[in-house]
């Protein structure tokens, strides 16, 4: 498996895991964390110097729009 299928794969996790909960990754459950959060942030610090691969950056827009779009929502609403 390639970079990039990985990356998309990872991608895709995150997006059906906003779309699923209704709410970002917590970062107070080590689970979450771990599998969605720390890969978030460290595509976010690509992101801000410049080194996110151009293929990858339109999609990356969108999953920070979809994320703003669920910020700070109640888990038990």
């Amino acid at each position: 498996m390639t970079q990039d299928e990985k990356w998309q794969l990872k991608y895709n996790e995150v997006v059906v895991f906003i779309e699923n909960n209704k709410r970002n990754p917590s970062k107070h459950d080590d689970e979450e964390r771990g599998l969605y959060l720390n890969w978030i942030k460290h595509n976010k610090k690509l992101y801000a110097a410049g080194e996110l691969k151009p293929d990858r950056v339109e999609r990356f827009k969108e999953l920070l729009a979809l994320m703003e779009e669920n910020k700070r929502k109640n888990q038990y609403a």
